[in-house]
């Protein structure tokens, strides 16, 4: 499943949550609001920056809104 870590309040985040909701793909969602989710979003991916997309089953890392959604539309057809 995806782990998609966001921050309400960004559009970029908000972008990425839109698109996929409107494919109907279930994933999980951390808001960096909580301090153990960033601290999960640095040990992931390095950097504390959202929107971040980590695909645990194909181990894909992936910071940026449109190279999300490039990669979702890629897995996802």
């Amino acid at each position: 499943m995806l782990d998609l870590y966001i921050l309400d309040s960004c559009p970029y985040c908000q972008k990425v949550m839109k698109y996929i909701d409107s494919k109907g793909i279930k994933y999980h969602k951390f808001d960096t609001k909580n301090k153990d989710n960033v601290l999960r979003l640095l040990s992931i991916g390095g950097k504390d920056q959202v929107p971040f997309l980590y695909d645990e089953d194909n181990d894909e890392k992936i910071y940026e809104s449109d190279k999300i959604i490039e990669y979702i539309e890629k897995i996802n057809g």
